[in-house]
């Protein structure tokens, strides 16, 4: 959400009106809401909010869950049996996603549009998926319009794609859809340039030079504060989702082991959001539990005051098949932050290259248990001389959400 909604807050800059077309925030249901990002959209901005028909609701009566599946499984632990079903039916009968019910009002609402205002694009970004059939469907009808399908996240190659026991027949239609996104769109935009290799793969009609990489970014507005690392402890901070794909058990055993060392050194694990109970489990095993806070889901601004009262980030990507083409977008909030990063991941992935190129820290192999020891080892002993270890400025700005926002008008605007 925070990628369309930044292209929204700075199109306008670049001499282009977008109109949104949403769900009405009173008829989806959604893991959480931060209602104060809704000041990022311009006043001048059209914003149509529509109906829709969703099953999260049913989810929520049927298992006694207060919310909704987060993208990943992160909040599904020890699933029920109930649970268990609403996933097949998930990932069985609402193809590409459960959020297909939207579809049909985004498109009238679209249509609606058209008959009375000309427009020179249509995006549609995903996940989920879905919303690229409403670009598809579009298409067909306005040929004259271009359309560009900006996705955020793989589709059939995602991470937690297995999580959703689709049949044979229920993959092969999804597969299907896919390939008529990335044939039939003008332009497809891809937030890594590992992703855009498994789409090329896709097939043989497929234009490589219509995929274009434009990674996420930050908003440099959003970095208004002073950065505070605390001089009492090296505090460690993660912000976002994390479950257990994520695999940073052996940092975890790292951390304690560096503790271990360096008693005059007091070290914070801190982790803002939404954290799994097998990842709460293992802080405790790793006898962390004395110096890990977990602080539940804030709102973005917050979220950014305790990057820059954090001495070290931590990040992680999941340990799973295509992994080097997840490129999280809260790294590039991490590099604004001008802190060490400490990311758990697989090596030379698109991550470990920007990470790498900015000078910002340090990528570890989930197994690099001597390696992140190490590693920890030199912030304490720096820590010790002097508790502030933000990095000098590094060149991160050609990640800056107008300067890629820019990029976005010159393909809107290409002929």
């Amino acid at each position: 959400m925070q990628r369309c909604l930044k292209f929204v807050k700075h199109l306008p800059e670049f001499h282009l009106t977008p109109t949104v077309i949403t769900v009405d925030e009173k008829k989806g249901a959604y893991p959480v809401l931060d209602n104060s990002l809704a000041t990022d959209v311009p006043a001048s901005v059209k914003v149509i909010r529509t109906n829709t028909s969703e099953p999260f609701e049913y989810y929520k009566k049927l298992t006694g869950k207060k919310e909704i599946p987060y993208g990943g499984f992160a909040n599904q632990n020890n699933q029920s049996l109930v649970q268990k079903v609403f996933n097949f039916i998930r990932g069985n009968l609402f193809i590409p996603d459960a959020r297909v019910g939207w579809n049909r009002f985004a498109i009238k609402a679209a249509k609606e549009l058209f008959q009375s205002e000309s427009f020179s694009a249509i995006i549609t970004t995903s996940p989920p998926h879905s919303s690229q059939l409403i670009g598809l469907k579009l298409k067909k009808e306005f040929p004259h319009i271009k359309w560009i399908a900006d996705l955020r996240d793989p589709w059939t190659d995602i991470y937690y794609y297995k999580e959703l026991n689709h049949t044979a027949l229920a993959k092969q239609m999804d597969a299907r859809y896919e390939k008529a996104v990335i044939e039939g769109a003008d332009a497809i935009l891809v937030t890594s340039a590992d992703t855009k290799r498994l789409l090329v793969a896709k097939s043989a009609r497929i234009d490589s030079t219509k995929i274009i990489v434009l990674p996420n970014g930050y908003d440099e507005e959003d970095f208004t504060y002073a950065s505070e690392p605390p001089k009492d402890k090296l505090c460690i901070t993660y912000t976002g989702t994390i479950s257990e794909t994520y695999n940073i058990e052996l940092f975890l055993k790292a951390l304690a082991e560096v503790a271990r060392r360096y008693p005059d050194v007091p070290f914070q694990l801190r982790f803002v959001g939404k954290i799994s109970e097998m990842v709460r489990r293992q802080v405790e095993q790793a006898e962390l539990a004395n110096i890990t806070e977990i602080i539940s889901f804030v709102p973005h601004h917050e979220s950014i005051r305790y990057l820059l009262s954090a001495t070290v980030l931590l990040m992680g990507i999941p340990d799973v098949v295509n992994n080097f083409c997840i490129l999280p977008g809260k790294l590039f909030e991490y590099l604004a932050s001008n802190k060490p990063i400490i990311c758990i991941g697989p090596l030379h992935s698109d991550a470990d290259r920007i990470i790498d190129e900015c000078g910002a820290g340090r990528v570890f192999h989930y197994a690099a248990y001597d390696q992140m020891v190490d590693y920890l080892d030199q912030l304490a002993h720096s820590w010790k001389i002097n508790p502030n270890l933000d990095l000098p400025i590094v060149d991160y700005h050609r990640y800056s959400r107008r300067a890629l926002t820019g990029k976005l008008a010159e393909i809107i605007q290409e002929k």
